[in-house]
């Protein structure tokens, strides 16, 4: 996860242009090549600064014109840059449940004997949901045994293992007779199948479909969805990718998901009310993944059901109002402040008495606002039953050891959290320093119950080595009683082994509150943060905590 500065230039953009979708994502792939680009990145941070002179500016417009003009000149070079915006909505995607290796073969000339033909009509059945939809098909033609096992099986199908796409495609939708468990639709490009769309829609919705991923290949994202996909009331699992959501305003007030338990809206253009709609209309839905920025998302967790909700990309407010059930609240990938309009994120924690695993939260309190209860969360904020969240046990939070007021925050913010047993703190980048803290500020912030008490493993990631980071660890070891294990994540800038022993040999020689624990120093096994944007590992609850990557 990598910090995104505050977009502040962004504010000086016409209003009429800040409520269009369509230049809303212009501007998003635009910001995109200034952070994926080191000498920009840094033109970049200068500009949000409190105050930067007129010749930095116009040195990132000039630069950014450059590189914009140079993409749009290239062969391909709008469509790589288009393909590196949306390459996190595959990678969240979920796989088909079929394996894309899987193939027929005739029997070897020395083993006559045919031994799956013996095998009971469900257990054919489960072997042949697992081929690819063509070679599912084609065991009709191995013999009268076989005949009408495919058809007679729900169907699954994803559409990447078809070509020509779109005419393939309609044929299997049109020749099996349902009902029709698992669908993939990724493949196709908008310009081939758009007056298809809605009649597969309705073939999908009348074989009682039961997972649905909808993907589309095109930009601009100006496409809108079918509302057809709204009568589907046998889904359980819902993906939807790169599309225009239909306006919710004028549809009725019934029930749209009764069954749906899981969705997944992957860059989707779409406004805040409409995806209160359907979460209004989703009375079983546990898991919800949101990932992209493509719109201002304020979202109002009001749900007895859900168990999981995971938000990858910026956001303007995530306001859990009353959700009983919920466990995980993930945050991940530039959820920082990062917001078209150059207003903060917040995060509001209402009524969740299950919330088990939270993060992650940024301390930057001047892009990023945390509220529990009616109270906002700043540093020396006096901490009292109201605005303590008793039930996280996993947190994780981002924090710029090397910006005082960003760091200030730590105490503060573990003593909203009473009872937490696992911390996982982010060593935030930052292109400026604006005063570090040393031991004798945490010395002076008094005692911290989750440290002294709880805490039994802390997991440091992407350490650099500073004065600042070094002095909370030491705080930290003089202070964690129960403390068990200390993972030192390092940074990827490690160039040496001797730079990096250079960096952490004083770690060993720390005076530690619980002589019996050790500490861990290695390299991140996932350095580039996928791990914490992966659905999978989020939403999987037999996976303890998430954030873990080492």
């Amino acid at each position: 996860m990598t910090r995104r500065s505050k977009v502040v230039p962004t504010a000086a953009l016409p209003a009429a242009a800040m409520d269009n979708p369509q230049c809303n994502v212009a501007l998003q792939m635009a910001l995109e090549l200034v952070r994926s680009d080191d000498e920009l990145g840094r033109l970049f941070a200068s500009v949000c600064s409190p105050a930067f002179p007129p010749a930095t500016m116009e040195a990132l417009v000039h630069k950014l014109r450059v590189q914009l003009l140079r993409h749009w000149r290239e062969p391909g070079g709008l469509d790589r840059v288009f393909a590196r915006f949306v390459a996190p909505t595959h990678y969240t995607l979920p796989d088909p449940p079929v394996s894309a290796d899987a193939r027929l073969f005739a029997l070897a000339p020395d083993d006559a004997v045919d031994r799956l033909s013996g095998l009971p009509d469900a257990l054919l059945g489960n072997i042949v949901s697992r081929l690819p939809v063509k070679e599912a098909a084609r065991t009709a033609a191995l013999s009268r045994r076989w005949r009408r096992v495919w058809r007679s099986t729900p169907l699954v199908l994803a559409d990447a293992d078809l070509f020509p796409v779109t005419s393939a495609l309609s044929c299997v939708l049109a020749e099996h007779p349902g009902p029709f468990r698992c669908v993939h639709i990724t493949s196709c490009y908008m310009e081939e199948f758009h007056g298809l769309l809605t009649s597969w829609l309705r073939i999908l919705a009348v074989n009682a479909i039961q997972e649905l991923v909808l993907v589309i290949r095109r930009w601009p994202l100006d496409i809108d969805l079918p509302s057809t996909f709204l009568d589907m009331a046998t889904l359980t699992r819902l993906y939807l990718g790169l599309w225009k959501f239909p306006d919710t305003a004028d549809l009725p007030r019934t029930s749209l998901f009764p069954n749906l338990r899981e969705l997944g809206l992957c860059s989707v253009l779409m406004e805040s009310r409409d995806l209160d709609f359907i979460l209004d209309r989703s009375p079983v839905l546990e898991t919800l993944c949101v990932e992209g920025n493509l719109f201002q998302l304020r979202l109002r967790l009001v749900s007895q059901s859900l168990r999981c909700v995971q938000i990858i990309g910026s956001f303007e407010e995530i306001f859990v109002v009353d959700a009983p059930r919920l466990e995980r609240l993930i945050l991940s990938e530039g959820n920082q402040g990062c917001t078209t309009d150059g207003s903060c994120s917040k995060v509001k924690i209402g009524h969740s008495p299950r919330l088990h695993l939270l993060g992650y939260l940024e301390l930057d309190p001047g892009n990023h606002v945390l509220k529990v209860g009616n109270t906002i969360i700043k540093a020396g904020t006096k901490v009292s039953p109201r605005t303590m969240v008793p039930s996280v046990r996993i947190l994780a939070m981002e924090v710029r050891f090397n910006v005082r007021n960003d760091a200030k925050m730590i105490p503060t913010v573990l003593r909203c959290f009473p009872n937490v047993e696992t911390l996982h703190i982010k060593s935030g980048k930052t292109h400026q320093s604006t005063g570090k803290l040393n031991l004798k500020f945490w010395h002076e912030s008094g005692t911290i119950e989750c440290i002294q008490s709880r805490i039994k493993r802390l997991v440091f990631h992407d350490f650099r080595g500073a004065r600042s980071e070094l002095a909370f660890l030491k705080f930290f070891f003089e202070s964690a009683l129960v403390l068990e294990e200390v993972v030192i994540l390092l940074d990827a800038g490690f160039t040496s082994m001797e730079e990096v022993h250079s960096k952490v040999e004083s770690l060993g020689s720390m005076k530690r509150a619980n002589e019996a624990s050790w500490v861990l120093v290695t390299f991140s096994s996932d350095p580039q943060g996928d791990y914490i944007r992966c659905l999978k590992r989020g939403s999987d609850f037999s996976i303890h905590d998430p954030f873990v990557n080492y």
